[in-house]
């Protein structure tokens, strides 16, 4: 019997450690099942309706081909026969030649980050229409991404950077018609960048530059344009393909092992750099249909690797050297529609059948392929000297001309200022000369004063409202999850959350109705964002959500906000061990630092705000103990819904004074005076200072 048990346990044993493969593929069959109906069912995977084995064994064809590792799917290339090349597309389905209006690029996006183990993604000529969702990035895995000749269109999403280990991107034949984004060198182990016949515009990302690993850039066929930067640093750079954008500066330095340059068809000016001729690896060099000018370098006609050169229809002027070598291996020579005058050098002249040359359109002595007469190179040059003296003086006229301006502006503005400045100063001693009566010290009223002026140079350069994708508030709150729920009050359910970057962040979660104006919502928000004060927790940004699932007729807004670690003055306040009760003069701190808080916000900024929700629960603390208040300026966002609080026992004497600033300021706080309003903050501030003794035994 004792054997019998021995051999169940060891069976369990086995059973125990042999790996679950079969769920695992099953899962991801059912995903490559749920890929090819997003993509509508393309011919080219009619082979999946009658096989019943693994997919992972399944024999590859010119079309698809799934690779897998581990009962992974690691490899996903799919080929199909809808081009891309097409005219007359607009943003929408186009019958037989995209997928149906139906598709939804989102949905399929979603279905393949779940193969979170796929290294090699290959959807090509499939139809995919629409604009690359940012969740593309969830495919951490990759190494290579080709998406070429679909319909999507929009931006590339700058969230592609996160992809730190993509090898190869290649993009081509689409419609993506933004500016490439400038995060790309993120990317650090990208060899291969292949942008090709899209509309992409905007300048050439300098982030590319930093690349050192790029191999391939392949941007031709858009509308870049403005200067391209210098490309010497990517050492393993061998092909540049940028012909026909607008790129419009001079030729920027080359690495030295380039191969291949392809800059046709662009606006660059100016002379050939002589670095071009010591480019011994260069292969293939083609600068045609640009606007450059001077003499080309004898050396770029001897350069050892190349094979083929393409300078026509420039404005390439000057004789070219008698003597001029020509490299052995040089097959392809094209100088026409130049402004070259003189002999033809005997190297490209000699009619052999390993060269072919073209000079045509030039002004050269010579009887063959049409030269113009000598005069038309020398108007032409003689129209560009002019043309060089005339915009000299222009430049140099507007320039005098623009110092005048100025130094009348500095003048005008340095006399404004002058007189600001007097009549400020003016105003402040009748202030502090007048203001006593009102029961605050001219003293106060000056250092208040001195403060608020710092607090505002100090946000001088603060960031402007960040606008939050809901996608990242998701993923720093764990998709609000329970255990990131801090508090819930009259104004929405707080979260506890950690951004990507590490940064913990506060968030509060709103529901406003539709027909509150998002535009106006918005202009509040960047407000209340620039404002910076060491005791006020400060805004970083919002979210606003168009879907309220319980509510059709409510947006939901999410406010993020920097997060305050050491709880609220609420909770030490009710703190029963005597080692962590607050001191008296700790009590008396925080209430200053409150102050200071309020009082910035009624002087320190215009307009200022009022309303600010001063209860014990508002005052948060620090590591430090210092004092930040938070949720101001709420009742301005909600206007409509704002109700007063004020709860807490031993508080009954001052019903009749609760009662009058609900009659008087309930509906609006603007509809207060100012002496009524300053009565409110001091109600609310005597409403703190009650709890100072309330545990003063604790103290003593």
């Amino acid at each position: 019997m004792g054997y019998f048990y021995l051999f169940v346990l060891t069976l369990f044993s086995w059973s125990y450690f042999i790996r679950p493969t079969h769920g695992l593929q099953t899962y991801h069959t059912q995903l490559l099942l749920q890929i090819r109906m997003h993509l509508e069912y393309p011919s080219q995977l009619q082979i999946l309706d009658n096989y019943n084995g693994d997919l992972c064994n399944l024999s590859a064809t010119g079309d698809v081909m799934i690779s897998c590792q581990d009962n992974l799917v690691t490899e996903l290339k799919i080929r199909g026969d809808k081009l891309a090349n097409i005219s007359g597309f607009n943003g929408y389905a186009i019958p037989s030649k995209t997928l149906s209006e139906t598709f939804s690029i989102d949905s399929l996006v979603t279905t393949l980050t779940r193969l979170t183990s796929l290294r090699v993604l290959s959807l090509v000529s499939l139809g995919i229409w629409g604009p690359l969702p940012d969740k593309i990035h969830r495919l951490y895995s990759l190494e290579l991404l080709d998406l070429s000749s679909n319909f999507m269109f929009g931006s590339i999403p700058p969230q592609i950077s996160r992809m730190v280990k993509l090898q190869t991107l290649t993009l081509d034949g689409n419609y993506f018609n933004d500016t490439i984004p400038d995060t790309l060198d993120s990317i650090s182990n990208l060899t291969v960048l292949s942008l090709r016949g899209n509309r992409l515009e905007g300048q050439f990302p300098s982030s590319i530059c930093r690349i050192s690993s790029l191999t391939d850039i392949a941007l031709c066929h858009n509308k870049l344009s403005g200067e391209l930067p210098d490309l010497s640093s990517l050492t393993r750079l061998r092909v540049l393909d940028l012909r026909e954008n607008q790129l419009d500066s001079k030729l920027p330095g080359m690495p030295q092992g380039l191969v291949t340059a392809l800059l046709a068809k662009n606006l660059f000016s100016g002379e050939i750099p002589g670095q071009f001729g010591k480019l011994s690896h260069l292969q293939h060099l083609d600068l045609s249909f640009n606007h450059l000018s001077g003499t080309p370098p004898s050396a770029l006609f001897d350069l050892p690797s190349t094979t083929y050169l393409n300078l026509a229809s420039n404005m390439l002027s000057g004789s070219l050297p008698e003597h001029l070598t020509c490299g052995s291996k040089l097959g392809f020579v094209d100088i026409s529609s130049n402004k070259l005058s003189g002999e033809l050098p005997s190297c490209l002249d000699n009619i052999s059948d390993k060269r072919v040359v073209k000079f045509g359109g030039n002004c050269l002595s010579i009887d063959r392929q049409q030269q113009h007469q000598a005069s038309h190179c020398k108007e032409a040059n003689t129209r560009k000297s002019r043309r060089e003296i005339a915009v000299l003086i222009a430049i140099i006229v507007g320039s005098v001309l623009l110092l005048v301006l100025l130094a009348f502006g500095v003048y005008i503005l340095s006399r404004r200022c002058c007189r600001r400045r007097t009549f400020e100063t003016h105003i402040r001693q009748k202030v502090v000369q007048d203001n006593p009566t009102n029961g605050v010290s001219p003293e106060v009223l000056a250092n208040a004063r001195f403060i608020s002026e710092v607090v505002k140079l100090g946000t001088q350069g603060a960031p402007v409202c960040r606008l939050f994708p809901l996608e990242e508030l998701k993923e720093a709150t764990n998709n609000f999850d329970s255990s990131m729920f801090m508090g819930e009050s009259s104004t929405g359910k707080l979260y506890k959350g950690r951004l990507e970057n590490g940064t913990y962040v506060a968030i509060r979660s709103l529901t406003l109705l539709k027909k509150y104006s998002i535009q106006n919502l918005k202009v509040r928000l960047e407000f209340f964002s620039k404002l910076h004060h060491p005791h006020l927790v400060g805004l970083l940004g919002h979210c606003i959500d168009g879907g309220v699932q319980d509510d059709p007729s409510a947006n939901k807004v999410f406010l993020v906000y920097d997060y305050v670690p050491n709880g609220n003055y609420h909770m030490h306040l009710s703190e029963n061990c005597p080692e962590k009760v607050l001191k008296w003069s700790d009590r008396l701190a925080i209430l200053i630092d409150v102050a200071k808080a309020v009082h910035f916000l009624h002087t320190g900024v215009i307009p200022g705000v009022f309303n600010n929700r001063l209860k014990t629960n508002n005052i948060l603390l620090d590591e430090h103990r210092i004092a930040k208040l938070s949720d101001y300026g709420m009742s301005i966002i909600m206007e409509e819904n704002e109700k007063l609080e004020a709860k807490g026992d031993g508080l009954k004497s001052s019903s009749h004074f609760l009662s009058h600033c609900r009659n008087c300021c309930t509906t609006s706080i603007r509809t207060c005076t100012p002496h009524q309003q300053l009565r409110r903050y001091c109600y609310h501030l005597n409403h703190s200072l009650i709890h100072l003794p309330s545990t003063f035994k604790h103290i003593l």
